[in-house]
């Protein structure tokens, strides 16, 4: 055993670019506190359904995909340590800001409460203090893979940006599905990262804020292209984060179709099967890749998609910030290598366990949203981002559902950008052009450059004030959020 000061002290020695959690162990649940055999990577486990851990949000220098690099971290790691729990679990995570700013957490996708010790993203943790989180995941709570980054507005994209993001998940059901138990599993923090000569994190410039930023430095698990490895006839079970501040990703794997078994908000009904994936931010997948192939190597790309660029002084605005996002050349986010042949041969299951119930259309009229940008002029000048006209104000109250109600919320961008939007707490259902819902819950939905979206949502169980935002965090820091409470 080792006190907490020892324990701190051991993570940010031990701390190394490079990391991914392999979890095909499932004897290994019992272990509350571990670090991942040959990964690198820490684990918090819970044990006797209570998950404990420490994470410390520090300044640090580590090796990232080989460069010396100057970040924030948690525990010393880029990304962070990976949280695990099963619905019903109690979670006890202590949080020690070294930072020299203050900040928070947002348990992105975990459907808790959005006050007090909780999802509460109106804390303000400063500099040299500690608060202790407390929740419980409720007992209905669909497994999957969600995530932790702060949320202290004005600071979000600067802080995950230099690498504060760790992922947290739920065990359940579908980790029981024998070809998803027999998968080896990989997960995946997507992040990526501008660095300086110094290894310091280059600031970025005012046309990189109002198009959000990317970095040049892509990583996914810490690694520029880690090698995964999947066995002849086996199954390969990727899981995926995309915690980039702003950067969409177009996934596909050479010779090898992706089958989507979940995404945000849990498990899918059945398998979709698509040769590619536009992942945007804030989002989640959980892919199975098949091993048909008798051997070989093939890359999992990131292919151009263009996300649009603002537009300013009589549409001059691309101009200023040079290429538009998201318009660079096709490159390699990893490798997966044929290493061996299973015993057995398997394949995608059929079917995937639970009902996802069609939300019915409310019989209230939906509530849209404008989404806009523009020029803020004065002592604050620069780009402007709002939800109907408005940047954000903590202090308004800007829509406010009743629990237990069902409502239709309807995104209309009138800008030339897209805007993957966000709510906290309530997963949704996006609502097709047929006006069905579909039958998977999410949390972030794209709202195309002068298009609509559209989703529906139950607002269960939580009163309280939380926020809905644009999940480009450039964006929302500089406006494009709003205030959401939920009232009995």
């Amino acid at each position: 055993m080792i006190d907490r000061r020892q324990f701190v002290r051991a993570v940010t020695t031990a701390a190394v670019g490079g990391l991914a959690w392999t979890c095909s162990d499932r004897t290994a649940e019992a272990t509350a506190r571990r670090r991942a055999v040959g990964s690198g990577g820490e684990v918090f486990r819970s044990v006797d359904s209570h998950l404990t851990a420490d994470l410390r949000a520090m300044e640090t220098e580590i090796s990232l995909a080989g460069r010396r690099a100057r970040l924030f971290a948690f525990n010393g790691q880029v990304p962070g340590p990976m949280l695990e729990a099963r619905a019903g679990d109690q979670v006890t995570l202590r949080l020690d800001n070294a930072l020299p700013e203050a900040t928070n957490l947002h348990f992105h996708g975990l459907h808790i409460p959005p006050s007090g010790a909780a999802d509460n993203i109106f804390l303000h943790i400063e500099a040299g203090e500690e608060f202790t989180y407390r929740f419980t995941i409720p007992q209905n709570h669909p497994a999957g893979l969600f995530w932790v980054h702060p949320h202290l507005h004005g600071s979000v994209a600067r802080q995950v940006s230099r690498g504060l993001a760790a992922p947290f998940v739920i065990r359940g059901e579908i980790d029981t599905v024998p070809e998803i138990a027999a998968a080896s599993e990989r997960i995946l923090v997507l992040q990526d990262f501008e660095l300086g000569a110094n290894g310091s994190v280059v600031e970025p410039s005012m046309p990189d804020l109002m198009h959000g930023r990317e970095g040049s430095l892509v990583t996914a698990g810490g690694i520029a292209n880690p090698v995964i490895s999947i066995l002849q006839n086996g199954l390969l079970r990727l899981r995926l984060v995309n915690a980039s501040v702003s950067r969409f990703y177009r996934l596909k794997l050479e010779e090898h179709p992706l089958h989507i078994v979940g995404v945000d908000g849990g498990a899918l009904r059945s398998v979709r099967t698509v040769d590619e994936i536009l992942f945007i931010p804030g989002e989640r997948l959980d892919v199975l890749v098949e091993g048909t192939r008798a051997g070989g190597s093939f890359r999992l790309l990131n292919l151009p998609y263009d996300r649009g660029a603002m537009e300013m002084m009589g549409g001059m605005g691309g101009m200023m910030g040079g290429p538009r996002p998201g318009t660079d050349a096709p490159s390699t986010l990893a490798t997966i290598e044929y290493r061996g042949r299973s015993e057995r041969a398997w394949s995608v299951p059929v079917s995937l366990p639970g009902e996802i119930e069609p939300l019915p259309a409310p019989a209230l009229p939906p509530r849209r949203f404008q989404l806009g940008q523009g020029m803020r002029m004065g002592g604050g000048m620069g780009m402007s981002f709002t939800i109907d006209g408005r940047e954000f104000d903590g202090n308004r109250i800007d829509s406010a559902p009743r629990v237990g109600s069902i409502e239709e919320w309807v995104y209309i961008n009138n800008t030339p950008m897209d805007h993957p939007m966000h709510l906290h707490i309530n997963p949704f259902q996006i609502v097709g052009a047929d006006g069905s819902p579909e039958q998977a819950w999410r949390d972030v939905i794209l709202v195309r450059a002068g298009g609509e979206a559209r989703f529906r949502v139950r607002f269960d169980d939580f009163a309280g004030k939380t926020v809905q935002h644009c999940h480009i965090l450039d964006h929302e820091d500089l406006g494009m959020m709003a205030t959401v409470e939920m009232r009995n």
